[in-house]
Order: C-alpha cells, then sequence, then structure tokens
C-alpha cells in the first residue's frame, strides 16, 4: 500500500519545479540550474547540509509564483528587479508557500530572492535568510548572464567582471567575492550549464532528503493544486471539484479508505500540467486558436511526465493523467483503449467531466441536471466513458454535486483572499 511507501520530497519538488519551467522554453531547466549553482556557492562557503539542502528547495521554487510568460520573459534581462510591492511574482511564490510547513522556512527566501544587497542589507531579517536570498539571486543571475548558445569558459571573465562591479549594491561582498575567486574553477562553470539529476543533489549532500507519508502528500498536493488553479479565475475551483467528485465516486465504486485517499490526491494534482500553459492562454475569453488550443490539450502529457520520476507515485499518476483518455482508443495524448485504462483512470476522467458541466465557470453558468446526463449518456453512446461509472453518478448525482459544491465553496473563499492579497 502505498502508505508503507514514503515519497522522496526532494523528488516531488524537482518534478514541480521542472513544470513550472515549461511554461517558456527559453527557460528550460532554469530552477534547477539555479538550485544546482546555489548548492554550489555554499560548497564553497562551506555552509552546513540543513542549509544546502533548504537552499537548494528554495532554488528550484524561487520562480514558483511566476504565472506570467511576460513577467518570465521579463527575468532575463540580467538588471531585472520586480517593484517591491506585493504583485511582482517573488510575494506571490511566498503567499502560496508559507502555510506548509515543511516550506515554511523556505517561503522568505523566495520573498526576497530579487531584493537587490543595499535594500535587503538593513532589513530585520534573520542572517540566514539574507545569506540564502543572496545566493539565490546571483545564482539566478548567473544563469541569465551564461548564453546557452555559446562555449560557457569563453564567457566567465565578462560575468565576473559584471559580477564585480555591481558587488555591494546587487550583491553581497563577500558572495560576489567568492563567484569572483572560482574564475578559474571550470567544474563550477561546466555545472552551472549542466542538467543535474536528483542524484546528483543528494552525492552533493551526503544524506537522503524529508520523505513524505500519505497524509502529508495530500497537504503537499493541495497546496499545489492552488498553485495549479490560482493561476486564472477560470480554473481558480477546478481541482477541488474534481477531486471531491473522484473521491466520493471511487467510495460508491468499492475502493477502501486508503485508495480513495489516493483518488483524492490524483484529483488535485490531474491538471498538474497546466503549468506548463501560460496564464495568457488561461485566461483568454475568446476561442482558442489552434497552437493554443494544441498546448491546452498537451497539460495531460506533462502531467504524466512530471509525475512519473516520482518514486512510489506509479499508479496516482495513471490515475491524475488519464482523465482525457477515452475507452475507444481517441482520447490523448496516449490513445490508450478500453483494457490499458484502469478503473481508477476511468473514474477521474468522468470527475473531470462532471465537474466541467456542473460547476459555473466565469463565462458561463453550470448545466442542468437533465443537460448533463444528455452529455454523459451521449459519451457513454459513443464508447467513451464507463456506463457502470456513469450510471452511479447519475444515481448519486445531488450528493455528488453537493460535495463538488462544498469543496469548491471552500475553494472559492480561500481564492478569494488570496486575490485581495494582491489588489492594489
Amino acid at each position: 500500500m502505498l502508505a508503507k511507501r514514503p515519497i522522496p520530497f526532494l523528488d516531488l519538488v524537482l518534478s514541480i519545479s521542472e513544470a513550472t519551467d515549461l511554461v517558456d522554453r527559453e527557460l528550460n531547466s532554469h530552477n534547477k540550474r539555479v538550485a544546482f549553482t546555489s548548492l554550489g556557492i555554499a560548497e564553497n562557503l562551506g555552509l552546513s547540509n540543513n542549509f544546502k539542502y533548504n537552499l537548494i528547495i528554495a532554488g528550484l521554487l524561487h520562480d514558483i509564483g511566476s504565472f506570467s510568460l511576460k513577467e518570465r520573459r521579463e527575468t532575463l534581462n540580467y538588471d531585472y528587479q520586480p517593484k517591491h510591492s506585493i504583485n511582482n511574482h517573488s510575494y506571490i511564490g511566498y503567499i502560496l508557500l508559507k502555510d506548509f510547513d515543511p516550506l515554511a522556512e523556505i517561503a522568505p527566501i523566495i520573498k526576497y530572492h530579487h531584493h537587490f544587497w543595499k535594500d535587503l542589507e538593513n532589513l530585520e531579517l534573520p542572517e540566514t535568510i539574507k545569506l540564502s536570498t543572496q545566493i539565490i539571486q546571483i545564482a539566478d543571475r548567473i544563469d541569465v548572464l551564461i548564453d546557452k548558445n555559446k562555449e560557457v569558459l569563453g564567457q566567465v571573465d565578462d560575468i565576473c567582471r559584471i559580477i564585480k562591479k555591481d558587488s555591494a549594491v546587487k550583491y553581497k561582498p563577500d558572495i560576489a567575492k567568492e563567484i569572483i575567486n572560482s574564475k578559474n574553477k571550470e567544474y563550477f562553470w561546466l555545472d552551472a550549464i549542466s542538467q543535474p539529476e536528483i542524484s546528483t543533489f543528494m552525492d552533493k549532500l551526503g544524506y537522503l532528503p524529508l520523505d513524505f507519508e500519505l497524509d502529508n502528500i495530500g497537504k503537499f498536493a493541495n497546496m499545489f493544486s492552488h498553485i495549479i488553479d490560482f493561476r486564472s479565475p477560470f480554473t481558480a475551483t477546478h481541482s477541488s471539484g474534481v477531486t471531491a467528485v473522484a473521491e466520493y465516486l471511487s467510495k460508491i465504486m468499492g475502493f477502501s479508505d486508503n485508495e480513495a485517499f489516493m483518488m483524492r490526491i490524483a484529483g488535485y494534482l490531474h491538471d498538474l500540467g497546466k503549468l506548463a500553459v501560460p496564464v495568457e492562454i488561461l485566461d483568454k475569453s475568446t476561442s482558442l486558436d489552434t497552437d493554443e488550443f494544441r498546448i491546452v490539450r498537451s497539460h495531460t502529457y506533462h502531467t504524466y511526465r512530471i509525475l512519473e520520476n516520482i518514486t512510489n507515485l506509479e499508479t496516482i499518476n495513471s490515475w491524475a493523467a488519464f482523465h482525457h483518455e477515452t475507452l475507444d482508443g481517441n482520447g490523448y495524448p496516449f490513445h490508450l483503449k478500453e483494457g490499458e485504462l484502469s478503473l481508477g483512470a476511468r473514474i477521474m476522467a468522468i470527475a473531470d467531466i462532471f465537474t466541467a458541466i456542473t460547476e459555473d465557470r466565469p463565462y458561463r453558468k453550470s448545466m442542468s441536471k437533465k443537460e448533463s446526463f444528455d452529455i454523459l449518456d451521449d459519451m457513454v453512446k459513443n464508447n467513451k466513458i464507463d456506463p457502470h461509472i456513469v450510471a452511479s453518478s447519475k444515481e448519486n448525482f445531488n450528493e455528488i454535486s453537493m460535495a463538488r459544491e462544498k469543496a469548491e465553496s471552500i475553494t472559492s473563499r480561500d481564492y478569494q483572499e488570496y486575490r485581495n492579497i494582491f489588489k492594489e
């Protein structure tokens, strides 16, 4: 049972980090490189393993609040410094992570990671936070300065010259000095352009990170469902609705309490791949063009690829990622057929459809019970979805709808509180 098989926390964080990088191909693996360069700086400074571990997590998640393709592109400008207001991605990342205990220490690092040293120096913050934010800041700017289309060692002199010039204004002088002292350490710069795997981080640290049991994975998945959905008012409560419907249906279909909890996690994560969809597309109120539609459809593929690298999450991944597959094999992205789709995957597919047609959206009202039945029956007739699960969903329509409405009401309240923080 999954409850007896812990999930490596760093596996989960690394996979989420890679998902956020997918928003812009120009930033592919940016978070991972920043984390690895930060680790290299911390090693050269002789910092503790615990410090380095927190630094890795912060590096992997430092841009988690960057929802807009426009803002991600702006960060490619070396002199980028957002206004120190509540509307920049650093603060959004802080808000999203600060109330989740395992990441409480990380949230302030993310909040301040674009502050220049001249602004950060006199703030009343723990010295460990100041040091961490500055290491992330300089590692982030190194990654921006490196031209990935050119050989890196030939760029080192120019990069060090820029960092020296900005020392004491943008960067803490002793960190800038450490970078300049690494000028002739070829391994440091070759590491800075590498694509480190999870084992590389572990080899560097020399010890295993925190493992998560099922309950904590549920809390982590719930937190990340907010990161997925709160990017757009069009999707703000969707994952919570799907989760409630999928968990309810799973119990009706005979799942154990443990399996139903796994279904809840799958529901929270089923649209994880939408982190690869720019918010400009999610927010679009008019019809999507062909390319935009293809980008949106790709989200299930990304969900699967993101989750497949997480140890012991195979079953949850198959339930989450196959929610647009159909029994006739004409779904996407893998075109799996009836015999290849588990009961859990079939439940998730119907939960996603049920939620989509029965919930209110900013651009339309929910469908009536009769309209919902007509759509579900038509999909059964065309061999798209499981008739037995549809029959159960129709028999329990009112109870399932109430469970969905309750879950979405709670999430809607959370979303409004979140949005109120960022009003000018």
